[in-house]
């Protein structure tokens, strides 16, 4: 059975997309994202606002969300792991990301942020703990990247399907 896909409204994170553009080249190439969007890059580092939708979600109603979304000053500065073992960047201000997912809460309800298998702690994707990787060998891959600083000023759909993993629509935050 082959899996369906999902959509996932998201925050870029140009800054460490060619770290997490790496892992997917190197765990599942078929996942490497393309755009749709004249002019705007597919950037594979994010912060997940809300998702996983099993359909994208109207455009118009995205767009009616980003407009009352506000445009956020972040940063990322070291490596964390999660129980389940992902490998992540804490994204912060985590107030200011968490604000996000409740706004787009309002919009979509019937949407459960990772169909409630875990809490909502904005963060950046690295890798997962296994043969040869944990959160020392991923802090040394990353060098000295860490920390970086970026705008959270658009908010990105996406579907992520094998083979079919797109940018669908990109709209900017409110003052961003």
């Amino acid at each position: 059975m082959s899996w369906p896909g999902h959509a996932v409204l998201q925050i870029p994170v140009p800054p460490l997309d060619g770290f997490v553009r790496g892992r997917y080249v190197h765990y599942d190439p078929s996942l490497l994202g393309t755009s749709e969007l004249p002019g705007v890059g597919f950037v594979h580092a994010h912060v997940t606002v809300l998702g996983p939708f099993d359909q994208p979600p109207e455009p118009a109603t995205v767009a009616g969300l980003v407009a009352r979304m506000p445009a956020v000053d972040a940063h990322c500065r070291g490596v964390a792991v999660f129980p389940n073992g992902i490998i992540h960047c804490p994204a912060e201000p985590a107030s200011a990301f968490t604000g996000l997912t409740a706004l787009a809460r309002e919009s979509f309800p019937d949407v459960e942020p990772y169909r409630g298998q875990f809490g909502v702690e904005p963060h950046v994707t690295l890798d997962a703990i296994g043969p040869g990787v944990s959160v020392a060998t991923v802090t040394e891959q990353l060098g000295g990247l860490l920390p970086v600083a970026f705008r959270a000023d658009r908010l990105d759909l996406v579907w992520y399907e094998t083979a079919r993993t797109r940018l669908l629509g990109s709209w900017p935050l409110a003052g961003g």
